[in-house]
């Protein structure tokens, strides 16, 4: 069985999807058979054949130059660039844990490390179909797959308001953070440098890395990443 972790966000566009394609790229180039996985995948183009392109899933293969087939990556994948339960609730096909659970372990079976990205942020609905029956948040697959996690954010304005609530409430949860990447970071930039140092000083967490615009690679040892999985 794979190690695994989970790769959330504190919000939707902060750059998981590019950070997480860096942190697989870094665990190839170092040896590890790596693979990726998401639960559910919204705002997808469609093929000539009509088929939905797994975007996020292309964007990970691509930077990374894993081997892993695109229909492993993902068992919901929607058109509408909506939040899945939304999406789910215009296309059909809503998300099911026992589905995310089989196809994840498929792909734990296959891999020595699988990382696991989130859709938005913490509190992003997968299914909620109103009629008063409890439907699936994103915290819900993290612990129905027991992984800890990392916390993406934007480096900029707001990071430090929006790092501290996330943290706290995944910590309120029992959901274990292993550390913070800062995307879109401008090294010697007074703000954001303040930014990296206030968010370690109020949610106790490190930054384990910084990642600017068009990185090619992640700037982390790999054998110091491939520690953070379980």
């Amino acid at each position: 069985m794979s190690k695994n972790i989970f790769i959330t966000g504190t919000g939707t566009e902060v750059g998981k999807t590019f950070v997480t394609g860096l942190i697989v790229q870094k665990l190839k180039e170092s040896g590890k058979k790596a693979a990726y996985y998401k639960a559910a995948m919204s705002g997808n183009a469609r093929r000539e054949d009509g088929r939905l392109i797994p975007g996020d899933a292309v964007w990970v293969k691509e930077t990374s130059g894993i081997e892993q087939p695109l229909e492993e990556m993902c068992p919901y994948v929607y058109e509408h660039a909506y939040s899945p339960h939304l999406a789910a609730r215009l296309e059909g096909n809503p998300v099911r844990m026992e589905v995310v659970k089989e196809k994840f372990l498929e792909v734990s079976r296959k891999y020595e490390y699988v990382t696991v990205e989130g859709s938005g942020g913490i509190l992003c609905p997968l299914c909620f179909d109103g009629t008063g029956r409890k439907g699936i948040l994103l915290e819900e697959v993290i612990t129905g797959l027991g992984l800890s996690c990392l916390i993406v954010a934007d480096a900029g304005l707001g990071t430090i308001n929006s790092v501290t609530l996330t943290a706290e409430y995944m910590r309120g949860r029992g959901i274990p953070v292993k550390g913070l990447i800062l995307n879109h970071f401008h090294a010697g930039n007074v703000m954001e440098e303040d930014n990296k140092r206030m968010c370690e000083e109020l949610t106790g967490l490190n930054v384990l890395t910084c990642v600017s615009d068009g990185a090619k690679s992640l700037e982390m040892d790999a054998e110091a990443l491939a520690a953070l999985y379980e």
